[in-house]
């Protein structure tokens, strides 16, 4: 389990995030979340398989596809689909060295993803929010 003084650190020292699971409605979480964080500094990486773009960003079929440095993977899939993007994450990371950390959204949680990701030196957050985290962190600041 991540503990606050960890949830900081990501928050404060990481800004590539690798949305997987992006949507394309911008009525649902999976979409107006990055949109939050990219409103406070963050790249979004989309990663969608079926979307070319999603209004300013360039989308990606999966976590290889993507040129740029991958941080964070923000994982908005079902519970029971969170281990596959968690295997792409430890490819990636195995690969080109990048990805620091695996998120899964609030309401997602998969302990087998979890295990897979400990394994290899990957942070795990499971069931929290990136959003209402950030907003934790920086509301105590002030």
């Amino acid at each position: 389990m991540a503990t606050r003084e960890t949830i900081r650190k990501i928050i404060e020292k990481y800004r590539n995030i690798a949305v997987y699971g992006m949507s394309k409605d911008p009525g649902k979480t999976a979409h107006w979340i990055p949109e939050q964080l990219a409103s406070k500094g963050y790249q979004i990486l989309c990663v969608n398989p079926g979307a070319d773009r999603i209004e300013k960003w360039e989308c990606y079929p999966d976590l290889k596809s993507v040129p740029k440095r991958i941080d964070i993977v923000l994982v908005f899939r079902r519970s029971e689909e969170a281990l596959e993007p968690v295997k792409e994450a430890v490819a990636r990371k195995k690969d080109k060295g990048d990805v620091y950390v695996v998120w899964l959204q609030q309401g997602i949680r998969n302990e087998e993803a979890r295990k897979l990701a400990e394994e290899n030196e990957i942070l795990f957050v499971q069931d929290r929010c990136m959003y209402h985290e950030y907003q934790m962190v920086y509301l105590q600041d002030e």
